[in-house]
């Protein structure tokens, strides 16, 4: 039977219901979806010794006969152990495999095998471990590149491997050609077809790298098309005109000489808002860099042309923050202020939603509670999203529609810097306002690096700064204990400090004299809130937490954050997390504590205690451990990368979306009938938001 990208995996020989609900956990439910599964690395296998020539340490193919009968031993409960002599005509060796009974009846005395696994030298004995194995002159997986895929419980490499290798001949050449082949011609690109066969089962490592240039410019090259079409629909969008974009009347309000950063990030933005065109803006700065003062420079603007802002914050305690800031500060200049949480009573949330409907509030603060239903608008002109990680497109796009048929402007914020190299990439569809000031009088956090051996002391330093009044954060990255069936292989996860277990430890050992409180994400808003609310108004000294205090309350007093495991972080968490420190007048400090003995983990530490620049550590993280940190955090509709790794393939990066640019020059809209593959596949990668390409 032949088969097609749309064949169920289901219906393969080897898969039953109870594999196919394992591959359903990879994504993997027809052939399409296996052969865009990549492999994560691979194993040359085609390196072939005889067993007195194979290097010690370093993995091989062997080729030798089975001597003797294996032999199976059951060493204890949960540990067999079968044991077999192997030799060819140069040499012997011992083969032994751990709780794999079935290699007994699996390997036949006197027939020969191919065995690929590391091998093990001691004095004149040879022995190797667990290899895989197949009959010499039957080989499938071995002699050959073998592919290693990200797996599941419930899938093996082999089953995968086996799976792909019998789809790949039928289905390869029915992935459409989305390249134009001006494009492939002009970046001396490998076809499809060609591709798709070499990144599973390359013919040889300079075909797999052929394959892999193609299918990362390819994936790429979609990803800048689909941005460039997300940018290009704003074009013909009518937006909320502000009358004049003056901002000379609102400077002599803020309590403090804005910085040039932030006076260009408001102008911007300013200029966006009487430009005609809907504002879809970014302000993109480092923690404390003054982002608040930008936003409300534009909820100004806003209410001298009678027009309504709505700003939405990620939690009710945030809220409340931003709404006292921006009363204080706005109040003066006319703007009424009001707030919408869900904590709120009844009669207050509907007291205020009835006056933001009849035109009597010019700014409302508020959580997710402003999307609900019964909050309605007298003339919305701009929505601002605070941390913009924590609102998706979608959540934005449900705010904006209580604009009506108007387009309201748009500024969202985030303080986790991204490199510029990767800003138009995860935001898309937003310009970008980069703030890369500090304001004057912020003392830079003091940070640095210790291992277990100085935990006394740091536990006593703990103590002398709340003798001088000062509050502290200890941030660990696990909930709870976990047994060890629950942790993942080679986790760690014995030697974390788990927050519930670590504050009832400090709270009755460490600091009985000391209000410890702790918080994490698993908790109810209501006590999570509760406790927040607690550490912002002095009543607990030590707040242990997990991350969940990356983006939180004010707390000018709190002059001291520890970071348990900080080699667990990527750098760009651990600077959002020290930022929770140093708002006040005292001196602060950031503790990284780590008992990794790896030099490469204490080097990566060590950057954060050279430099309190977000971009700059920003850009180290990148370059160190990849995308993964800020994807982690990308907007909800934006499409996840399979094969490129924006870090690694940055010259790639640059071509590929100097070729979308050069080709949506000439077709906009991919329009032309050549051109429809290729926008079926930038709608398939945009899948989320695919009616936005109409």
């Amino acid at each position: 039977m032949a088969l097609t990208l749309e064949t169920g995996l289901r219906t393969l020989p080897g898969v039953g219901e109870v594999r196919a609900r394992s591959l359903a956990r990879l994504g993997l439910a027809t052939a399409g979806d296996l052969l865009r599964y990549f492999p994560r690395s691979y194993e040359d296998r085609t390196r072939l010794c005889a067993i007195s020539d194979a290097p010690a340490g370093e993995m091989v193919c062997v080729c030798a006969v089975v001597a003797e009968p294996p032999r199976l031993s059951r060493i204890r409960k949960g540990l067999e152990l079968v044991k077999v002599r192997a030799v060819d005509g140069r040499g012997a060796m011992t083969v032994t495999f751990f709780n794999q009974a079935y290699v007994k009846d699996a390997l036949r005395t006197g027939e020969s095998y191919v065995f690929y696994g590391k091998m093990e030298v001691q004095g004149r004995a040879r022995q190797m471990t667990n290899p895989a194995f197949e009959p010499e002159g039957r080989q499938r997986f071995t002699g050959r590149i073998m592919p290693v895929y990200p797996l599941t419980a419930g899938v093996s490499n082999n089953l995968l491997a086996g799976l792909v290798e019998r789809c790949l001949p039928d289905c390869a050449g029915l992935i459409p050609e989305v390249l134009p082949q001006t494009v492939r011609e002009g970046h001396k690109l490998a076809q499809s077809e060609f591709s798709y066969q070499n990144i599973h089962f390359p013919a040889s490592w300079e075909a797999l790298e052929l394959s892999r240039r193609r299918l990362i410019f390819e994936e790429l090259f979609l990803l800048s098309c689909g941005m460039a079409l997300l940018r290009s629909r704003r074009d013909g969008e009518q937006g909320v005109v502000c009358a004049g974009a003056d901002l000379a009347g609102f400077w002599p309000l803020l309590p403090f000489a804005p910085t040039a950063a932030q006076r260009r990030a408001a102008e911007e933005a300013a200029a966006d808002m009487a430009s005609g065109r809907p504002m879809n803006r970014l302000i993109q700065g480092d923690v404390g860099s003054g982002k608040t003062a930008v936003a409300a420079a534009c909820a100004w603007l806003a209410c001298r042309s009678s027009l309504q802002t709505a700003l939405m914050a990620p939690t009710e305690i945030l809220a409340e923050q931003h709404y006292k800031s921006l009363s204080a500060l706005l109040a003066p200049a006319g703007v009424r202020v009001g707030l919408i949480t869900g904590g709120e009573r009844a009669a207050e949330k509907r007291r205020v939603q009835a006056a933001l409907a009849a035109g009597e509030i010019d700014l409302v603060v508020g959580t997710h509670a402003l999307l609900s239903g019964g909050v309605e608008f007298h003339d919305l002109g701009l929505v601002v999203a605070d941390e913009q990680h924590r609102f998706g497109v979608a959540q934005r796009a449900a705010l904006a529609a209580k604009a009506g048929e108007r387009t309201p402007h748009i500024l969202v914020m985030s303080a986790t810097p991204i490199p510029r190299t990767l800003a138009l990439i995860i935001y898309g569809d937003l310009d970008v306002s980069v703030m890369d000031e500090l304001p004057p009088g912020r003392t830079p956090v003091k940070t640095y690096l210790v291992g277990e051996d100085k935990r006394q002391r740091m536990f006593g330093f703990v103590r002398r700064l709340a003798a001088e009044g000062r509050q502290a954060y200890i941030v660990c990255p696990a909930v709870e204990e976990r047994g060890a069936e629950e942790s993942p292989p080679e986790s760690g996860f014995a030697d974390l400090k788990a927050v519930t277990v670590y504050a009832e430890q400090l709270r009755t050992e460490v600091f009985p004299d000391l209000r410890v409180a702790f918080v994490h994400g698993k908790m109810k808003s209501r006590d999570k809130e509760a406790v927040m609310s607690a550490f912002a108004a002095g009543e607990v000294d030590v707040l242990v937490s997990t991350t969940v205090i990356e983006v939180g309350v004010d707390v000018p007093n709190a002059a001291l954050m520890i970071i348990e495991n900080a080699e667990r972080f990527g750098l760009s968490q651990l600077h959002q997390l020290r930022g929770r420190v140093g708002r006040g007048k005292h001196q602060s400090y950031c503790v990284l504590v780590t008992s990794t003995r790896s030099a490469e983990s204490r080097a990566r530490l060590r950057v954060l205690t050279g430099t309190n620049d977000g971009f700059q550590i920003a850009e180290e993280d990148l370059r160190l451990r990849g995308p993964g940190d800020f994807f982690g955090h990308r907007q909800h509709g934006l499409p996840q990368l399979h094969i490129a790794d924006l870090a690694g393939d940055m010259g790639l990066l640059k071509e590929a979306q100097a070729a979308a640019e050069e080709l949506l020059a000439a077709d906009p809209g991919l329009r032309a009938p050549e051109h429809r593959p290729l926008l079926e596949r930038v709608r398939e990668m945009f899948s989320a938001e695919a009616d936005i390409f109409n």
